[in-house]
Protein backbone atom coordinates (compact mmCIF):
# COMPACT_ATOMS: atom_id res chain seq x y z
CA UNK A 1 0.00 0.00 0.00
CA UNK A 2 1.29 3.53 -1.03
CA UNK A 3 1.45 5.48 2.03
CA UNK A 4 1.57 8.62 0.56
CA UNK A 5 -1.04 8.17 -2.34
CA UNK A 6 -3.91 11.03 -2.17
CA UNK A 7 -1.90 13.06 0.16
CA UNK A 8 -1.93 16.20 -0.32
CA UNK A 9 2.00 18.10 -0.47
CA UNK A 10 1.73 19.30 3.24
CA UNK A 11 0.55 16.00 4.41
CA UNK A 12 3.30 14.41 2.77
CA UNK A 13 5.70 16.54 3.74
CA UNK A 14 4.78 15.56 7.57
CA UNK A 15 4.11 11.89 6.92
CA UNK A 16 7.81 11.80 5.70
CA UNK A 17 9.26 14.27 8.24
CA UNK A 18 12.61 12.19 10.01
CA UNK A 19 14.21 12.79 13.30
CA UNK A 20 13.33 15.89 15.45
CA UNK A 21 10.82 17.63 16.81
CA UNK A 22 7.58 18.34 14.40
CA UNK A 23 4.50 20.50 15.01
CA UNK A 24 1.80 19.66 12.86
CA UNK A 25 -0.76 22.83 13.05
CA UNK A 26 -4.11 21.09 11.31
CA UNK A 27 -7.08 23.23 10.70
CA UNK A 28 -10.47 21.22 11.13
CA UNK A 29 -11.33 18.97 8.59
CA UNK A 30 -7.74 18.79 7.23
CA UNK A 31 -7.17 15.24 7.47
CA UNK A 32 -4.78 14.88 10.59
CA UNK A 33 -5.22 11.28 11.66
CA UNK A 34 -4.62 10.13 8.10
CA UNK A 35 -1.27 12.00 8.26
CA UNK A 36 -0.77 10.64 12.26
CA UNK A 37 -1.02 6.78 11.22
CA UNK A 38 0.22 7.07 7.80
CA UNK A 39 3.45 8.65 9.59
CA UNK A 40 3.56 5.97 12.20
CA UNK A 41 3.30 3.39 9.28
CA UNK A 42 5.88 4.97 7.29
CA UNK A 43 8.27 4.70 10.36
CA UNK A 44 7.56 1.42 10.57
CA UNK A 45 8.06 0.33 6.76
CA UNK A 46 10.28 2.48 5.63
CA UNK A 47 12.24 3.41 8.23
CA UNK A 48 13.13 0.29 9.98
CA UNK A 49 11.43 1.59 13.18
CA UNK A 50 10.15 -1.15 15.90
CA UNK A 51 6.91 -1.01 16.42
CA UNK A 52 7.66 -1.24 20.40
CA UNK A 53 9.93 2.25 20.01
CA UNK A 54 6.84 4.41 19.39
CA UNK A 55 3.77 6.15 21.40
CA UNK A 56 1.09 7.83 20.37
CA UNK A 57 -1.66 9.51 23.22
CA UNK A 58 -4.62 10.73 22.31
CA UNK A 59 -7.44 11.90 24.45
CA UNK A 60 -10.02 9.63 23.87
CA UNK A 61 -10.81 5.87 23.60
CA UNK A 62 -12.48 6.26 20.79
CA UNK A 63 -9.53 7.90 19.45
CA UNK A 64 -6.83 5.83 20.41
CA UNK A 65 -8.60 2.48 18.91
CA UNK A 66 -9.59 4.14 15.30
CA UNK A 67 -6.29 5.11 14.93
CA UNK A 68 -4.64 1.84 16.24
CA UNK A 69 -7.13 0.05 13.69
CA UNK A 70 -6.06 2.13 10.76
CA UNK A 71 -2.21 1.77 11.33
CA UNK A 72 -3.07 -2.12 11.57
CA UNK A 73 -4.57 -1.93 8.44
CA UNK A 74 -1.91 0.39 6.78
CA UNK A 75 0.36 -2.09 8.38
CA UNK A 76 -1.21 -5.65 7.21
CA UNK A 77 -2.02 -6.87 10.29
CA UNK A 78 1.65 -6.51 12.02
CA UNK A 79 2.29 -5.69 15.06
CA UNK A 80 1.08 -2.10 16.38
CA UNK A 81 2.84 -0.04 18.83
CA UNK A 82 1.21 1.39 22.03
CA UNK A 83 -1.32 3.74 20.27
CA UNK A 84 -3.05 4.58 23.90
CA UNK A 85 -4.67 7.51 26.01
CA UNK A 86 -2.31 9.67 28.46
CA UNK A 87 -4.36 7.23 31.07
CA UNK A 88 -3.36 3.96 29.58
CA UNK A 89 -0.17 5.16 28.58
CA UNK A 90 0.34 6.00 32.39
CA UNK A 91 -1.14 3.43 33.90
CA UNK A 92 1.28 0.98 31.52
CA UNK A 93 4.31 2.84 32.61
CA UNK A 94 2.65 2.46 36.71
CA UNK A 95 1.96 -1.38 36.49
CA UNK A 96 5.80 -1.75 36.02
CA UNK A 97 7.33 0.35 38.44
CA UNK A 98 5.08 2.12 40.67
CA UNK A 99 6.87 0.18 43.63
CA UNK A 100 9.17 2.78 43.44
CA UNK A 101 6.98 5.16 44.95
CA UNK A 102 5.92 2.82 48.04
CA UNK A 103 2.67 1.32 46.15
CA UNK A 104 1.83 -2.04 44.61
CA UNK A 105 2.26 -2.74 41.02
CA UNK A 106 -1.64 -4.23 42.07
CA UNK A 107 -2.89 -0.61 42.84
CA UNK A 108 -6.70 -0.03 42.26
CA UNK A 109 -8.02 3.11 40.18
CA UNK A 110 -10.38 4.95 41.74
CA UNK A 111 -13.72 6.45 39.69
CA UNK A 112 -14.94 9.82 39.90
CA UNK A 113 -17.88 8.17 43.23
CA UNK A 114 -14.80 5.71 44.71
CA UNK A 115 -12.96 9.60 44.83
CA UNK A 116 -15.90 11.88 46.09
CA UNK A 117 -16.66 9.23 49.30
CA UNK A 118 -12.67 8.60 49.94
CA UNK A 119 -13.13 12.85 49.94
CA UNK A 120 -16.00 12.71 52.07
CA UNK A 121 -14.39 10.94 54.92
CA UNK A 122 -11.19 12.68 54.81
CA UNK A 123 -13.49 15.80 55.19
CA UNK A 124 -15.38 14.22 57.95
CA UNK A 125 -12.31 13.43 59.83
CA UNK A 126 -10.76 16.38 59.76
CA UNK A 127 -13.85 18.00 61.34
CA UNK A 128 -14.45 20.41 58.87
CA UNK A 129 -17.33 22.35 58.19
CA UNK A 130 -19.24 19.69 54.96
CA UNK A 131 -21.88 22.42 53.38
CA UNK A 132 -18.72 24.54 53.28
CA UNK A 133 -16.07 22.16 52.07
CA UNK A 134 -18.26 20.87 49.50
CA UNK A 135 -16.94 17.45 47.81
CA UNK A 136 -17.59 19.12 44.63
CA UNK A 137 -15.61 22.56 45.04
CA UNK A 138 -12.62 20.57 46.93
CA UNK A 139 -12.53 17.94 44.16
CA UNK A 140 -11.81 20.65 41.79
CA UNK A 141 -9.32 22.27 43.68
CA UNK A 142 -7.66 19.19 43.98
CA UNK A 143 -7.98 18.19 40.65
CA UNK A 144 -6.55 21.86 39.59
CA UNK A 145 -3.58 21.36 41.36
CA UNK A 146 -2.93 17.76 39.61
CA UNK A 147 -3.53 19.08 36.26
CA UNK A 148 -0.44 21.81 37.60
CA UNK A 149 1.54 18.80 38.52
CA UNK A 150 1.52 19.87 42.30
CA UNK A 151 1.62 17.90 45.60
CA UNK A 152 0.49 19.13 48.52
CA UNK A 153 3.97 20.13 49.38
CA UNK A 154 4.35 21.82 46.59
CA UNK A 155 2.09 24.22 46.78
CA UNK A 156 3.22 27.49 47.90
CA UNK A 157 2.38 29.62 50.78
CA UNK A 158 -1.03 30.65 51.27
CA UNK A 159 -2.17 34.01 52.69
CA UNK A 160 -2.62 33.72 56.40
CA UNK A 161 -6.00 35.41 55.39
CA UNK A 162 -6.99 32.85 53.34
CA UNK A 163 -8.17 29.85 55.41
CA UNK A 164 -10.67 27.83 53.03
CA UNK A 165 -7.63 27.67 50.77
CA UNK A 166 -5.37 26.69 53.42
CA UNK A 167 -7.45 23.64 54.65
CA UNK A 168 -7.76 22.80 51.27
CA UNK A 169 -4.50 21.79 51.03
CA UNK A 170 -4.48 19.99 54.39
CA UNK A 171 -7.01 18.09 52.96
CA UNK A 172 -5.44 17.50 49.79
CA UNK A 173 -2.74 15.87 51.85
CA UNK A 174 -4.71 13.88 53.54
CA UNK A 175 -6.52 12.24 50.88
CA UNK A 176 -3.34 11.23 48.75
CA UNK A 177 -2.25 9.69 52.62
CA UNK A 178 -5.70 7.78 52.25
CA UNK A 179 -5.06 7.00 48.72
CA UNK A 180 -1.47 5.24 49.47
CA UNK A 181 -3.13 3.29 52.22
CA UNK A 182 -5.75 2.15 50.03
CA UNK A 183 -2.73 1.63 47.87
CA UNK A 184 -4.96 3.59 45.28
CA UNK A 185 -4.83 6.19 42.72
CA UNK A 186 -7.60 8.24 41.27
CA UNK A 187 -7.49 9.39 37.80
CA UNK A 188 -5.02 12.97 38.21
CA UNK A 189 -2.80 10.83 40.01
CA UNK A 190 -2.33 8.45 36.93
CA UNK A 191 -0.31 11.40 35.21
CA UNK A 192 1.48 13.32 38.06
CA UNK A 193 2.47 9.96 39.89
CA UNK A 194 4.16 9.29 36.74
CA UNK A 195 5.60 12.45 36.28
CA UNK A 196 6.83 12.01 39.90
CA UNK A 197 8.39 8.57 38.93
CA UNK A 198 10.31 9.75 36.05
CA UNK A 199 11.57 12.44 37.52
CA UNK A 200 12.59 11.04 41.15
CA UNK A 201 14.41 7.82 39.66
CA UNK A 202 16.25 8.62 36.22
CA UNK A 203 16.64 4.96 35.34
CA UNK A 204 13.45 4.60 35.07
CA UNK A 205 13.14 7.31 33.18
CA UNK A 206 16.14 6.28 30.67
CA UNK A 207 14.24 2.94 30.26
CA UNK A 208 11.14 4.51 28.96
CA UNK A 209 13.49 7.07 26.51
CA UNK A 210 15.18 4.17 25.45
CA UNK A 211 11.85 2.29 24.42
CA UNK A 212 9.09 5.26 23.30
CA UNK A 213 12.15 6.42 20.59
CA UNK A 214 9.26 8.57 18.93
CA UNK A 215 6.46 10.01 20.66
CA UNK A 216 3.54 11.15 18.39
CA UNK A 217 0.40 13.55 20.29
CA UNK A 218 -2.52 14.39 18.99
CA UNK A 219 -5.07 17.08 19.91
CA UNK A 220 -1.85 19.06 21.97
CA UNK A 221 -3.74 22.02 22.09
CA UNK A 222 -5.73 20.71 24.92
CA UNK A 223 -2.62 19.43 26.91
CA UNK A 224 -2.29 20.47 30.39
CA UNK A 225 0.74 20.98 32.38
CA UNK A 226 1.35 17.78 33.79
CA UNK A 227 1.03 16.26 30.24
CA UNK A 228 3.43 18.67 29.17
CA UNK A 229 5.69 17.44 31.74
CA UNK A 230 5.57 14.22 31.09
CA UNK A 231 5.82 14.52 27.20
CA UNK A 232 9.55 16.33 27.74
CA UNK A 233 10.75 13.56 30.26
CA UNK A 234 10.17 10.82 27.79
CA UNK A 235 11.06 12.63 24.61
CA UNK A 236 14.53 12.97 26.22
CA UNK A 237 17.42 14.58 24.37
CA UNK A 238 16.45 12.20 20.79
CA UNK A 239 13.81 14.99 20.88
CA UNK A 240 11.71 12.38 17.90
CA UNK A 241 8.56 14.17 19.17
CA UNK A 242 6.18 14.88 16.45
CA UNK A 243 2.74 17.34 18.50
CA UNK A 244 -0.05 17.78 15.94
CA UNK A 245 -3.45 20.10 17.04
CA UNK A 246 -5.01 23.41 16.09
CA UNK A 247 -4.72 25.96 18.78
CA UNK A 248 -7.80 27.53 17.46
CA UNK A 249 -9.86 24.84 18.92
CA UNK A 250 -8.25 24.68 22.17
CA UNK A 251 -11.69 24.72 24.73
CA UNK A 252 -10.54 22.55 27.13
CA UNK A 253 -8.76 25.59 29.47
CA UNK A 254 -11.30 24.87 31.97
CA UNK A 255 -10.29 21.71 32.84
CA UNK A 256 -6.26 22.56 33.02
CA UNK A 257 -5.51 22.52 29.25
CA UNK A 258 -2.74 25.22 28.53
CA UNK A 259 -3.03 26.67 25.16
CA UNK A 260 0.64 27.43 25.48
CA UNK A 261 2.07 24.20 24.66
CA UNK A 262 1.18 24.84 21.50
CA UNK A 263 1.85 28.59 21.04
CA UNK A 264 5.03 28.10 22.68
CA UNK A 265 6.83 24.39 20.94
CA UNK A 266 9.04 26.08 19.42
CA UNK A 267 10.56 27.57 22.30
CA UNK A 268 10.77 24.66 24.37
CA UNK A 269 12.21 22.45 20.77
CA UNK A 270 14.53 24.84 19.01
CA UNK A 271 14.62 23.55 15.06
CA UNK A 272 11.11 22.46 15.22
CA UNK A 273 9.67 21.30 11.51
CA UNK A 274 6.38 22.96 11.37
CA UNK A 275 3.98 21.86 8.66
CA UNK A 276 0.47 23.67 8.60
CA UNK A 277 -2.49 21.55 7.45
CA UNK A 278 -4.75 23.90 5.68
CA UNK A 279 -7.19 22.09 2.94
CA UNK A 280 -10.37 21.63 4.26
CA UNK A 281 -11.95 18.41 3.19
CA UNK A 282 -15.16 18.79 5.55
CA UNK A 283 -16.96 21.95 4.87
CA UNK A 284 -17.81 23.97 2.33
CA UNK A 285 -16.09 27.27 1.34
CA UNK A 286 -19.03 29.17 2.73
CA UNK A 287 -18.49 28.03 6.46
CA UNK A 288 -14.51 27.78 5.97
CA UNK A 289 -14.87 31.88 5.42
CA UNK A 290 -17.70 32.53 8.09
CA UNK A 291 -15.49 30.43 10.37
CA UNK A 292 -12.41 32.04 9.53
CA UNK A 293 -13.77 35.74 9.99
CA UNK A 294 -14.55 34.63 13.86
CA UNK A 295 -11.34 32.53 14.42
CA UNK A 296 -8.82 35.09 13.10
CA UNK A 297 -10.37 37.70 16.30
CA UNK A 298 -8.49 35.52 18.46
CA UNK A 299 -5.64 36.39 20.26
CA UNK A 300 -2.41 34.55 20.39
CA UNK A 301 -2.84 32.11 17.55
CA UNK A 302 0.11 30.81 15.30
CA UNK A 303 -2.30 31.72 12.24
CA UNK A 304 -3.65 29.29 9.44
CA UNK A 305 -5.55 30.02 6.34
CA UNK A 306 -8.27 27.31 5.56
CA UNK A 307 -9.52 26.52 2.08
CA UNK A 308 -11.50 23.53 0.42
CA UNK A 309 -12.21 22.80 -2.86
CA UNK A 310 -15.77 22.08 -2.01
CA UNK A 311 -18.50 24.05 -3.34
CA UNK A 312 -19.67 26.73 -1.55
CA UNK A 313 -22.94 25.28 -0.36
CA UNK A 314 -26.07 26.68 1.10
CA UNK A 315 -25.86 29.87 2.94
CA UNK A 316 -25.66 30.05 6.71
CA UNK A 317 -28.59 31.10 8.66
CA UNK A 318 -28.95 32.68 12.04
CA UNK A 319 -32.62 31.83 13.79
CA UNK A 320 -33.44 33.81 17.12
CA UNK A 321 -35.97 31.65 19.19
CA UNK A 322 -37.38 32.49 22.43
CA UNK A 323 -36.90 30.00 24.17
CA UNK A 324 -35.11 26.41 24.25
CA UNK A 325 -38.71 24.53 24.17
CA UNK A 326 -39.01 26.82 20.57
CA UNK A 327 -35.88 26.02 20.05
CA UNK A 328 -36.04 22.69 19.98
CA UNK A 329 -39.24 22.50 17.96
CA UNK A 330 -37.29 24.45 15.24
CA UNK A 331 -34.44 21.78 15.41
CA UNK A 332 -36.87 19.24 14.93
CA UNK A 333 -38.50 21.10 12.35
CA UNK A 334 -35.73 21.73 10.71
CA UNK A 335 -35.00 18.23 10.49
CA UNK A 336 -38.02 16.98 8.82
CA UNK A 337 -37.64 19.84 5.95
CA UNK A 338 -34.67 18.34 5.00
CA UNK A 339 -35.26 14.52 5.35
CA UNK A 340 -38.51 15.49 3.11
CA UNK A 341 -35.60 16.72 1.19
CA UNK A 342 -33.95 13.53 0.72
CA UNK A 343 -31.12 14.27 3.18
CA UNK A 344 -30.28 11.17 5.18
CA UNK A 345 -30.41 11.50 8.82
CA UNK A 346 -26.69 10.54 8.73
CA UNK A 347 -25.99 13.70 7.12
CA UNK A 348 -27.34 15.57 10.01
CA UNK A 349 -25.50 16.58 13.40
CA UNK A 350 -27.18 18.82 15.53
CA UNK A 351 -24.86 20.69 18.16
Amino acid sequence: MDLLKNLNPPQKEAVLHGEGPLLILAGAGSGKTRVITNRIAHLIRERGVRSWNILAVTFTNKAAREMAERVSKLLGGADTPLIATFHAACGRILRRDIHQLGFQSSFAIYDDRDSDRLLKDVIKELDLDEKRFEVKGVSGRIDSFKNRGLFPEDIGSIPPGDVYNQRVVEIYAAYQERLKKCNALDFGDMMIQTVRLLTRFPEVCSYYRERFQWILVDEYQDTNPVQYHLIRLLAGERRNLCVVGDDDQSIYSWRGADIRNILEFEKDFPGVKIVRLEQNYRSTSTILAAAGEVVKQNFGRKGKTLWTENPPGEKIRYERVESDREEARFVCREIARLRNSSVPLAEMAVF
